[in-house]
């Protein structure tokens, strides 16, 4: 038992299943016994029974499951889950499982056996060693679980449980204050560059300080108004059949010039009044006006209705 780590004072418990003999189970308790001395403890529990035993959590250092030659079988997810329910908080499990090399006829992988160590709450799973299976335990795994092929390998996983109780709570201490950040330190500068970029009201008192005039920096050239039509670029106004049009983004005045001629034009295109009366009202209009049953208006300006007015007409 020296090759497992088991030490005098622990606590041990035994898993065993068909077709194990009592021959082969007594001498193997015998030898845990022998182990863990007179302080320690060895209790033998069938994997089928395991469910239906009354050990308290947190009980064993080590369970041991299925590690005689003779013996074959899975075990299940809540088999698992009570050897990790009975073994004390950093205890060991060590089994032994025939697996195959891909799943085939409800059998499973070393790797689906990792999962399901670790699904359990296993934790430091680890691959010991594989071996080949007897021919007792072969016919026996045959018998229990239909079998039939020879691809079956015995493998060794040893897992241990986490430093805590399943369940267990500890409290936390979260602060949620804001916190103040510090002040980011200024870089020291150095004393002569620091004198270098100050002035003073001294400095402005010395008489070798000229200030410049800055009309006196222009000339005649610059004080005369531009001429308009030398702002414009020799493109500017060209459109579509030489016809005038301004820029996107116009700042020679063409294009207010162009909008101040389309004003124009707009009242040039205006129905001219034969009689002079038209804009008077219907009462002062002819037959043949083209105001006829329009409102009233000031003489040259364009006549707008209004969308109500259109409505109730």
């Amino acid at each position: 038992m020296a090759d497992l780590g088991i030490k005098a004072g622990d606590k041990v418990l035994l898993v065993w299943a068909q077709p194990s003999t009592p021959e082969a189970l007594k001498r193997y308790a015998e030898e845990l016994g022998a182990a863990v001395g007179a302080d320690g403890k060895v209790s033998v529990e069938n994997m089928e029974r395991l469910s239906l035993s009354s050990h308290a959590a947190s009980t064993f250092d080590w369970v041991l499951s299925c590690l005689l030659a003779d013996c074959s079988s899975i075990h299940s997810s809540d088999t698992l889950a009570e050897m990790v329910r009975v073994l004390k908080p950093g205890g060991t499990l060590v089994l032994d499982e025939p697996v195959t090399g891909k799943d085939d006829q409800g059998m499973r992988t070393a790797e689906k056996l990792t999962s399901a160590l670790k699904l359990s709450g296993f934790l430091s799973v680890t691959e010991v060693s594989k071996t080949e299976l007897s021919a007792e335990a072969l016919s026996a795994l045959r018998g229990a679980t239909g079998y039939q092929a020879n691809t079956l390998t015995r493998v060794r996983m040893s897992a241990s449980k986490p430093d805590y109780e399943v369940g267990s709570s500890s409290q936390i201490k979260l602060s949620f204050g804001k916190k103040t950040p510090k002040p980011a330190e200024k870089p020291a500068l150095d004393p002569s560059t620091k004198k270098m970029w100050m002035l003073s009201a001294n400095d402005m008192n010395d008489d070798d300080v000229d200030l410049l005039d800055s009309d006196a920096l222009l000339d005649e050239d610059d004080l005369k108004k531009p001429d308009p039509a030398s702002l414009k670029a020799s493109s500017c106004g060209e459109g579509a059949g030489k016809k005038k049009k301004a820029c996107k983004n116009c700042t020679c005045g063409l294009a207010e010039e162009l909008e101040e001629e389309s004003k124009g034009k707009q009242k040039t295109d205006l129905p001219k009044s034969a009689c002079g009366s038209c804009y008077l009202g219907d009462a002062f209009r002819c037959a043949s006006c083209p105001y006829l049953g329009m409102p009233a208006f000031k003489p040259g300006e364009k006549i707008v209705l209004a969308n109500t007015t259109l409505t109730d007409a």
